[in-house]
């Protein structure tokens, strides 16, 4: 019974935690350790279920609110570096955590794509063995004998490794190699159950992204700008799950071919599975690469555009790469996150709350030192010797969720737990007169390469 009336429960209802207990059921698993990076993948789950979790493990999680993973105290390790943005609000959110158990990774700036299991393996891996080995010690779990297997329950796909007490790895945000330089270590005392699919990870949020009328709203204004032709030959770099790319066969019927590029190998498995799923398996040329050092020849694509991908990396390095790849006469797309916009709120807040929150730069992914996620973009199409720059400055709202979530957790981390009240308060008013949203600002440039 869902909204006091008899309704069909289908797959596409189901709440992560709803996945990840039929998941356990499935496995014949009463109790486990999990580790994960994703605050909605941990936090439904852990609030309903607490009786399931052995212990949960963060490792450089995004800001998240810490009433949730306080209720687990000595049964909670939170792994995080010491530069960027997000390790700042989650190391000032679990100052509250009583008894919780810490590791700070020196000299290690966290964004949503870095990839510590990969930069940090020897490291991650004794602090995870050790405080593992503590509850087992300390909490009697239990331990498990499954066969290697991999399988899909729920739309949660999943795989099976080692023998011991089970360890659940939930998707650690954008890295490029998951967990995998860690599996091999946790599987020799752990029956690690990895777990992957477009409902778990930020597979869920960037697929929602791409398929929100308000950033899609951004997008199509960036290809009318980019003036794709039946015919033309696109790039997509930096395509993550692919969902632009599908969106755009369907949008143009398929008239153009579509390479899309990535360097992230799981967002590419992910993409293919995606397209496949929609019957695109073919249509769109998955490829993996590095957007500062593209795997083409010089004039290679009619169009070549990147969507929120110069925030992570060289910018100059990545535009001239966009520049060198494209035909003389073609052009050259991007849309970067605005940190230097206001970004409207609507909820109705104290005016000081209101201020703080819709704020330029008051909270966001990060952008690396030498990326772009300003204003910037356009006088970098113009110095790139780019002609008849289009300026496209937008603001995308959004209304569906889990974006929404995604967006509230970045928010909910930058907020004193008074003002967290506060906010719970004005979401519940809002969402009960149907008027909640937020906003997120982007600039984009087209430019026509002579």
């Amino acid at each position: 019974m869902r909204g006091g009336a008899m309704m069909p429960i289908t797959e596409s209802d189901l709440s992560v935690e709803e996945r990840l207990v039929l998941l356990l059921q499935h496995l014949g698993i009463q109790r486990a350790h999990f580790a994960a990076r994703v605050t909605r993948d941990w936090n439904g789950f852990v609030t309903t279920h607490l009786e399931s979790v052995s212990s949960l493990t963060l490792v450089c999680p995004q800001p998240f609110d810490s009433h949730v993973p306080g209720r687990l105290a000595s049964r909670l390790l939170v792994l995080t570096g010491d530069q960027g943005r997000p390790a700042e609000l989650v190391r000032r959110a679990t100052t509250s955590l009583t008894g919780a158990n810490f590791h700070t990774l020196n000299d290690y700036p966290v964004f949503p794509w870095s990839d510590p299991a990969a930069d940090r393996t020897d490291e991650i891996g004794s602090a995870m063995m050790e405080f593992l080995e503590y509850v087992d010690r300390t909490k009697g779990v239990e331990t498990v004998d499954l066969p290697e297997s991999e399988g899909n329950v729920a739309g949660i796909s999943y795989r099976v490794q080692g023998s011991g007490p089970p360890l659940v790895l939930l998707p650690l945000l954008l890295a490029h190699s998951q967990w995998e330089p860690l599996l091999f270590r946790l599987s020799q005392r752990y029956c690690t159950i990895v777990l992957s699919g477009a409902e778990v990870g930020f597979v869920v949020t960037l697929e929602t992204r791409g398929r929100s009328t308000g950033y899609l709203g951004v997008v199509q204004k960036l290809i009318d700008e980019a003036h794709l032709r039946p015919g033309d030959s696109v790039l997509d770099v930096g395509c993550g799950t692919g969902v632009l790319d599908r969106w755009l066969v369907r949008n143009t019927g398929g008239a153009n071919k579509i390479v899309a590029l990535d360097i992230s190998p799981y967002l590419l498995r992910e993409a293919t599975a995606l397209a496949r799923r929609e019957g695109m398996e073919g249509v769109i040329e998955f490829q993996e690469g590095n957007a500062e050092a593209l795997p083409f020849p010089d004039n290679s694509f009619d169009v070549a555009m990147s969507c929120t991908v110069m925030g992570e990396g060289d910018a100059e390095r990545i535009l001239a790469e966009l520049i060198r790849v494209t035909k003389p006469g073609g052009r050259v797309a991007a849309i970067v996150r605005a940190v230097d916009m206001w970004r409207p709120v609507n909820l109705p807040l104290r005016a000081d709350l209101k201020a703080k929150i819709e704020a330029p730069g008051s909270f966001g992914a990060g952008v690396e030192d030498r990326g772009c996620s300003d204003a910037s973009l356009y006088r970098r199409f113009q110095q790139a010797g780019l002609a008849q720059v289009r300026m496209l400055p937008q603001l995308a709202v959004y209304v569906e969720r889990p974006t929404l979530q995604w967006q509230q957790e970045l928010i909910l981390g930058t907020l004193t737990p008074n003002e967290v009240i506060e906010w719970h308060g004005a979401v519940s008013d809002a969402e009960a007169e149907g008027t909640f949203f937020i906003t997120q600002p982007f600039h984009c440039a087209v430019g026509t390469k002579l």
